[in-house]
């Protein structure tokens, strides 16, 4: 199987939403990219850590099998929402190995500017 079961993005920061903050596409936010190449549904736990509080979540994430997400960091809401601004990290932990990549684009100065990163994983327990 390909991919990991546990995830780590220790990098978190959601910019403030921009000039293009009517347009989904165009305001600024950070995703997790994640693949399950398997033949069974990932069902994902997500925490987000914070410098200054205790950590948020779990969120509860499924994605199909031979499928993707773009999970957005600045629509989860369930059980709460992230904010931007704000440092965090984040750990996925899955039922099954998936792979996680992290994306932000930041368009605070009209501009767009798009970073993209291989999240770090291992395998569970």
């Amino acid at each position: 199987m390909l991919g990991k079961t546990q995830w780590v993005i220790p990098e978190g920061f959601i910019p403030a939403a921009g000039p293009f903050a009517d347009d989904r596409a165009l305001r600024s936010h950070e995703a997790a990219c994640i693949l399950n190449p398997n033949r069974e549904t990932a069902h994902i736990q997500l925490r987000i850590f914070f410098s200054d509080r205790d950590p948020a979540g779990p969120f509860q994430i499924s994605i199909e099998p031979e499928r993707t997400m773009h999970l957005r960091f600045d629509e989860l809401d369930d059980p709460e929402s992230i904010p931007r601004e704000t440092d965090y990290a984040s750990v996925f932990e899955s039922d099954v190995p998936v792979i996680v990549q992290h994306t932000r684009l930041d368009a605070r100065l009209g501009s767009l500017s798009l970073l993209s990163t291989m999240a770090y994983g291992e395998d569970g327990k």
